[in-house]
């Protein structure tokens, strides 16, 4: 209860606090509003069921892209794209997770890196000229409600916090479920599992292709409550984004939702903060600096947080309730 009230008054208080010229805070608190959602279907995989994936940015990205040529190429309502968002990586989650949940531990690994790969090349390639190659997609219109655009930060941040409080309560309803728990007995020991008479392919192809569909989504809804109204490949589907997205997961915790939410909010306001460190540190550019302190940062936290910030139990970390 006390952890639900925290992250209530963090994520509405920036609606009271950052107004005039503190309104571009806003939109950093949509973006992790967003990278939360991503956070919270990639710990469904990876804290839940024990499957470890490189290929959510992908994901991501891809459901950005369907939405965005939903809508742009072919004038369909923003609201319907957001279908696309979710239903196009959900499919190739479907397709590529047939034989890919059967594999473990670094070849899991390695096999969603290279799905990864493949879907920022794809991307960058242009096929049939409508991804817009390395340059992207532009003039992306912004999601209506009741005839109104949301194209200011504070529209962006409340249909974002709309999106991500539903998401979340979804998902602790199916953690929670029957199937929740298969996915955790999985996650225990997947031999045990099978010896009961669970289909733990079966349960990991579901896990994977809901994970997907959620990242999908939370892409979408990046492409139509982008500040710039644009995208391109490096920005939703690039390999470091992966990697960004699972230090998420690991920095807040694995087997927890809040614990994903709060690593997003942690590794996106970073950046903010290193571009003012970048004045005392000539010489070093805010790529190069957020690439050395995410690795710190990282490294620090398993040590003193082995179970992440926020975990289920166990040494050092808060426990779940």
């Amino acid at each position: 209860m006390k952890r639900a009230l925290l992250f209530i008054i963090i994520f509405i208080s920036p609606i009271f606090l950052f107004r005039g010229e503190f309104a571009y805070f806003l939109s950093i608190m949509a973006i992790a509003s967003i990278y939360a959602i991503v956070a919270m279907s990639l710990n469904i995989l990876v804290g839940y069921t024990g499957q470890v994936s490189l290929c959510h940015a992908g994901f991501f990205g891809l459901g950005a892209y369907s939405a965005a040529i939903a809508s742009v190429s072919y004038g369909i309502n923003p609201w319907f794209s957001l279908l696309f968002a979710a239903f196009v990586p959900a499919m190739l989650a479907l397709f590529v997770g047939l034989p890919t949940v059967r594999l473990k531990e670094h070849y899991l690994a390695m096999a969603t890196l290279g799905i990864g790969i493949i879907i920022y090349g794809v991307l960058r390639a242009n096929p049939w000229g409508i991804t817009g190659g390395p340059g992207g997609i532009c003039s992306i219109p912004s999601l209506v409600i009741l005839g109104k655009g949301l194209e200011t930060d504070l529209g962006h941040y409340m249909a974002v916090l709309l999106f991500l409080s539903i998401i979340l309560l979804l998902s602790h309803v199916l953690l929670s479920s029957r199937f929740g728990r298969l996915m955790e007995a999985i996650n225990y020991s997947a031999s045990a599992a099978m010896s009961v008479g669970i289909d733990v392919n079966m349960v990991k192809l579901k896990a994977f292709v809901l994970s997907a569909s959620m990242a999908g989504l939370s892409g979408g809804l990046y492409a139509f409550l982008s500040p710039l109204s644009y995208i391109n490949p490096d920005g939703v589907a690039s390999i470091m984004l992966s990697v960004k997205f699972i230090a998420m997961v690991v920095i807040g915790g694995l087997s927890s939702l809040t614990g994903g939410i709060l690593g997003a909010l942690v590794l996106t306001w970073l950046p903010e903060l290193l571009r003012q460190l970048t004045k005392y540190t000539p010489g070093i550019s805010p790529s190069d600096l957020e690439a050395i302190i995410y690795g710190v940062a990282l490294v620090t936290i398993m040590i003193i947080y082995p179970k992440g910030l926020v975990s289920r139990g166990g040494r050092h970390g808060y426990t779940q309730g």
